[in-house]
């Protein structure tokens, strides 16, 4: 007989567990949680294969963080790992439209297998609730704008499929066993700590790799594909929010996470040349299988049920994250 579990939120001494930890995003979002005073204790747990540990390596002595390399495709680990905690921030995922056309099996194995490991280890522990990193990705062949939670069209990658599912399973894990969720359907986001270096890196660090190194960056296309840019300083606030919400209608919902915004690839060049000085021009090559053409999200959900706005907008994100390329000198081992 199929029981649910009773679950009582706290808002305060939280022990959070951040899935893909040492990712991008996932490590920005660790900074922040170890400066919140409502939080206990952070777990990281990241097999490394997508992440790296110069990106959480800072936090070493601190009291609050802890480190575990696992993978979240080992069921009985994560079952181990998540007891005594309250909630979870599901970070840990192979992105990338090119790399789940490359090995659709494997993006499958990770994000789907994969966090129905996570969400089943979480109604084990009795865990509060779930954030997940969904996508806008899941948009497809939609072309209405800007883009509502409730209309979404056809997927146009593996990858996109594999996200779709993450919010499918989220609502039917809540309906089946009470376990709360949230997930955010993040826009193009990009700011410190997101590696130019990846096969599969992303389009701002890329870009601002060229520039900082004095190269032509390549456009897959005629530039004029559009992305609501969101840098990651706002994908950490809604984390966030969605951990503290003590608002029962704002949980077991899918939002957008982004900027409301839209910028071109063109617009996007165009910046880095002012940002850098530098007067560098784009090359143009093929389009690439699998993208949306344009993309630009409605927040209002967001905004109304959760509270968030996003505080950096694109073109401040951009000249800060091309400074920290500049500056920081990270290096992404």
């Amino acid at each position: 007989m199929m029981s649910t579990v009773n679950r009582q939120p706290s808002t305060d001494n939280k022990r959070i567990i951040i899935t893909g930890g040492a990712g991008f995003i996932g490590s920005n979002l660790v900074e922040a949680l170890l400066q919140d005073a409502r939080v206990k204790k952070v777990r990281v747990i990241d097999d490394l294969s997508n992440g790296y540990y110069s990106n959480i390596q800072a936090f070493e002595g601190n009291p609050k963080f802890e480190f575990v390399k696992e993978d979240i495709c080992n069921y009985e680990a994560m079952v181990d790992l998540f007891q005594g905690f309250d909630a979870i921030s599901h970070q840990a995922a192979l992105g990338s439209v090119p790399r789940s056309i490359q090995n659709p099996m494997r993006s499958n194995a990770v994000n789907v297998d994969g966090t129905i490991n996570v969400l089943h280890a979480a109604v084990q522990n009795n865990i509060d609730r779930v954030i997940l990193a969904c996508s806008s990705s899941t948009y497809g062949d939609s072309p209405t704008l800007p883009k509502v939670e409730s209309v979404i069209g056809r997927p146009l990658s593996p990858y996109a499929i594999t996200k779709y599912a993450v919010e499918l399973y989220a609502d039917v894990f809540q309906k089946t066993y009470g376990l709360n969720y949230i997930g955010f359907r993040y826009f193009n986001v990009f700011g410190p700590k997101q590696s130019p270096d990846n096969p599969y890196a992303a389009v701002i660090p890329l870009f601002a790799k060229a520039f900082r190194e004095g190269y032509a960056p390549t456009i897959n296309g005629d530039g004029e594909t559009s992305r609501d840019f969101t840098y990651v300083a706002n994908a950490v606030q809604a984390n966030i929010l969605g951990l503290f919400t003590n608002k029962k209608e704002a949980l077991n919902q899918i939002y957008n996470m982004a900027c409301g915004e839209q910028t071109t690839l063109n617009q996007m060049v165009e910046n880095l040349r002012q940002i850098s000085g530098k007067n560098i021009k784009a090359t143009y090559g093929p389009e690439r299988a699998g993208d949306v053409r344009h993309s630009k999200a409605d927040i209002s959900k967001i905004q109304n049920l959760l509270g968030y706005e996003p505080k950096v907008k694109f073109a401040q994100g951009l000249e800060e994250v091309y400074k920290w390329y500049i500056e920081s000198g990270h290096t992404f081992a």
